[in-house]
Order: structure tokens, then C-alpha cells, then sequence
């Protein structure tokens, strides 16, 4: 493993992980962003992976705790959530350096390709939620969740659309309340797949504390953007072109590779 920290590096880390957090915190994939930079450096892949997670963790506690100090983190509806997102999580963070990866990255195009007509179809649904109010959590979406959390445990980017989906889609939660249960959610499997990450040596300490100060600023900057009540429609818009570049990427890069 070789790289070299310039000043002008440092740099693009810390915008990097700024527009990541701000993303991440927002809609989702912002480690699509990170991850290549990572790669780039010098950093293997399932390196930039474990490294990377040190700044999900510290912007999705700033989001979390920032969304529960504004009244938007529904606990009750989030901890039944909680179990099955960290068991995917460990499991996904275990056989991510097993998985064939082009046939993953053709899967997330297609599964970011469905999310988009998911989102279009109803986009009154993402801003209000359903109209009766979002309903408790069964074993389907415990399942669903499962999932999700498997493949962040994986891969993690994308994995903010895909609970949004679920919490959205599924649920019935609007998106303010979506992104708030989501970053809570992302936030705890992502404490354990770190020590996965972490036990198996594939983690560079300095190089994601550096990304993690500018997505720990582009995490709190999201938040406030959020929660202004005319900002749904923005945030609805951001996420549909967020899922519109991370499955053309995908693609990009599977059929490249």
C-alpha cells in the first residue's frame, strides 16, 4: 500500500468527505464519491472500504443526533428496525472481500435503475408520506432490513437510497422522518461491520480521520438544509439525481471492468 498526503490531497479528502456527508445525510451515496478518491490514493479496495467507515460513522452521528435534537427521530419506529440492519450489516462486512464484485456492481445498477421509477411513480408519497400515517414494522420489512443492511455491510454506498426506499416506500414515513431513522439505523450496523473492517486490518486511521472532518461539517450542513419545510422538494430532487449518477456509474464500472 502506497500514498502520499499533500497539502493538496488533504485538501480534496476533506471536500470530498464534505460532499459525501452532505449527500450521504440527504439521499445516499455519497461514498461514491469517497470511495474512488480512496482507491485513487493508493488504497485497495476493501482497504478504501474499511477506512471509509470511519467518516459514516462520525456524520451519521452528528445526523442522528442533530435529527433527534429537532424533533424528527422517531425513536420506536427506528429500535424495531435496529437488530435485523445490524446482523445484515456484520454479515455483509464479513464476505465483502469474498463477493465477486462486477457481478455487485451490476446488481446495484439494476436494484438503482427499479429505485428510480420506485421514486418517480409516487412523488407525492416521499414528501407527506402515506396518508394514514406510516405503519409498525413486520416481519417483511424486518427481512427487507436484513437485506439492506447486508449490503452496507457490504459496500455501503448506495445504502442510504436503498433504506429510504424501505422506510419510505414500505413504511410509509415521509422523507424528513425517513432520513432521520435512516441515519440512526446506518449509524449502528455500521459500528459493528467497522470492527470487521477494523480485526481484519483494512482500515488506514489517518486518511479517514481526515475524511471524516469534512463529512462530520457536511453531515451537520445537510441537516439544517433538511429540515427547512421548503426544502423537501430540493431533497426529493437531489435524490433522484444522486440515484440517476450512482447506477450509471455502477454500470460504468462494471461493464468497464
Amino acid at each position: 500500500m502506497s500514498y502520499e498526503l499533500t497539502p493538496w490531497l488533504i485538501v480534496a479528502v476533506i471536500g470530498a468527505g464534505f460532499l459525501a456527508g452532505f449527500i450521504n445525510t440527504l439521499a445516499g451515496s455519497g461514498s461514491a464519491i469517497t470511495l474512488p478518491l480512496l482507491v485513487f490514493m493508493g488504497l485497495p479496495a476493501n482497504v478504501a472500504n474499511g477506512t471509509n467507515r470511519i467518516g459514516v460513522l462520525l456524520q451519521t452521528s452528528v445526523s442522528t443526533s442533530s435529527f433527534h435534537r429537532k424533533g424528527y427521530l422517531k425513536w420506536r419506529e427506528a429500535l424495531t428496525l435496529l437488530l435485523p440492519s445490524i446482523i445484515g450489516g456484520v454479515l455483509g462486512a464479513q464476505i465483502a472481500v469474498n463477493l465477486d464484485e462486477r457481478a455487485m456492481k451490476l446488481a446495484i445498477a439494476g436494484m438503482l435503475i427499479l429505485t428510480f421509477f420506485l421514486i418517480i411513480l409516487k412523488p407525492k408519497r416521499w414528501l407527506v408520506g402515506r396518508a394514514e400515517g406510516a405503519r409498525k414494522p413486520g416481519w417483511k420489512e424486518w427481512i427487507l432490513f436484513f437485506f439492506i443492511g447486508l449490503y452496507g455491510g457490504f459496500i455501503q454506498a448506495g445504502v442510504g437510497i436503498f433504506m429510504l426506499v424501505g422506510l419510505v416506500m414500505a413504511i410509509g414515513h415521509d422523507l424528513i422522518h425517513a432520513n432521520a431513522i435512516k441515519a440512526l439505523l446506518v449509524l449502528a450496523f455500521n459500528v459493528f461491520a467497522f470492527f470487521v473492517f477494523l480485526y481484519n486490518g483494512q482500515v488506514v486511521w489517518l486518511i479517514g480521520v481526515i475524511l471524516a472532518m469534512g463529512n462530520i461539517v457536511g453531515a451537520w450542513a445537510a441537516v439544517k438544509f433538511a429540515t427547512k419545510e421548503w426544502a423537501q422538494i430540493w431533497v426529493y430532487r437531489l435524490l433522484l439525481v444522486v440515484v440517476v449518477l450512482s447506477a450509471g456509474r455502477m454500470l460504468y464500472l462494471a461493464l468497464a471492468g
